[in-house]
């Protein structure tokens, strides 16, 4: 497991009623690093915020992290 990925998984399931539905994967590719993050259906309101907030914070810290490993990656919710 990637630090990016390791990171995602810890704050999402920090985040949601069902820790144990959260799903990350990682695609690598040539110049970005995709992370797909999915939660239970009903948790999908708590990662993604209130005019999309929280996952918006989620990028930032994402690009925070990536920008200090010196890679780019994005992070995708999947419904």
């Amino acid at each position: 497991m990637s630090e990016l990925k390791d990171l995602i998984h810890y704050v999402s399931k920090s985040l949601v009623d069902m820790p144990d539905a959260v799903e990350v994967n990682e695609i690598v590719g040539e110049q970005t690093t995709v992370i797909e993050l999915k939660v239970d259906k009903t948790d999908l309101g708590k990662v993604i915020g209130k005019q999309g907030r929280t996952a918006r914070a989620l990028r930032t810290i994402l690009n925070a992290a990536s920008t200090k490993l010196k890679k780019r990656s994005v992070l995708e919710i999947i419904e």
